[in-house]
């Protein structure tokens, strides 16, 4: 009887343990956290610090709450003075333009808006509709180019982007670097450069050109994270891929890589919330 009762207990013990394991890995991938950098850099106008950028990735289709409620509230919240969408807004296996036209809609009047493609645009074959689709809602698609803004004190600041290499015959590094010159061909050395870029494991090319301040994607954030480790595997850098999440430096240059909000091949993410990231630019002297 004894035996029974333990074999019981213990029955009950694993199936707790697996649901609340299970609840975990369902509230891991349902809801959305916000997470928060400070970049300070003495380019950075006066007069515009502090500067916040709110950046969402690799959407791929993916919707939280109604009307994708739950990301809008939090953006709104932020109250952002520009909002960065680095690449994959849609997903090429279940392809949804129009569930992920609705986030843009929510997001069009809370502030100026600017997008990049990645692969899955690109692998969609549909990349030109797209763009057109966000541009009639106001989006500034930016396609190897790059916007200068000139503030009331007569300082700039330059925000570019470029297409995912994947929309060239090229190899991926000269893609990239074609795209980075194009882009930046009329903007003066002195000015603080931001770049739009969905592939994080180009780090180095975006340094080596003197980009200031980039914002990727792609690795979700390793898709699997090992605490203590970081993420298992990457799209573009395979296993322990070195780009996953956060701030990366080299010298004076620094690349913001966003875990992402939604998943594609592999349906679910472990000790990696899907979120928002926050950036505010800070002046030196600030």
């Amino acid at each position: 009887m004894d035996l029974n009762v333990q074999r019981k207990k213990r029955i009950l013990y694993i199936l707790c343990g697996i649901c609340v394991f299970g609840f975990f890995i369902y509230q891991q991938n349902t809801t959305v956290k916000t997470t928060w950098y400070e970049v300070i850099s003495e380019k950075i106008p006066e007069s515009v610090a502090p500067f916040r950028i709110v950046q969402l990735s690799d959407v791929h289709d993916s919707m939280f709450g109604e009307n994708h409620e739950q990301v809008v509230r939090k953006v709104k919240m932020i109250t952002p003075h520009a909002i960065f969408i680095t690449g994959d807004l849609i997903d090429s296996n279940r392809y949804n333009l129009e569930q992920s036209l609705q986030l843009i809609r929510a997001l069009q009047y809370v502030a100026p808006l600017y997008y990049v493609t990645g692969n899955h645009e690109i692998a969609t074959n549909d990349t030109d509709h797209i763009k057109e689709e966000l541009q009639l809602l106001g989006v500034h698609v930016l396609s190897n180019e790059a916007m200068v803004i000139n503030t009331l004190e007569n300082e700039l600041i330059a925000i570019g982007g470029i297409e995912d290499p994947l929309s060239s015959v090229l190899e991926e590094k000269d893609a990239i670097q074609l795209a980075i010159q194009e882009a930046f061909r009329h903007v003066p050395d002195t000015t603080f450069k931001m770049l739009l870029s969905h592939r994080p494991e180009h780090f180095d090319l975006y340094a080596e050109n003197h980009v200031d301040l980039t914002f990727s994607g792609h690795a979700h954030g390793g898709q699997f994270r090992i605490p203590g480790i970081g993420g298992l595997i990457a799209p573009g850098q395979g296993w322990f891929p070195k780009f996953t999440s956060g701030i990366y430096e080299r010298n004076d240059h620094q690349m913001v890589v966003s875990r992402g909000l939604g998943n594609s091949i592999i349906p679910i993410r472990l000790f990696n919330q899907p979120e928002i990231v926050v950036v505010t630019l800070f002046h030196t002297k600030n």
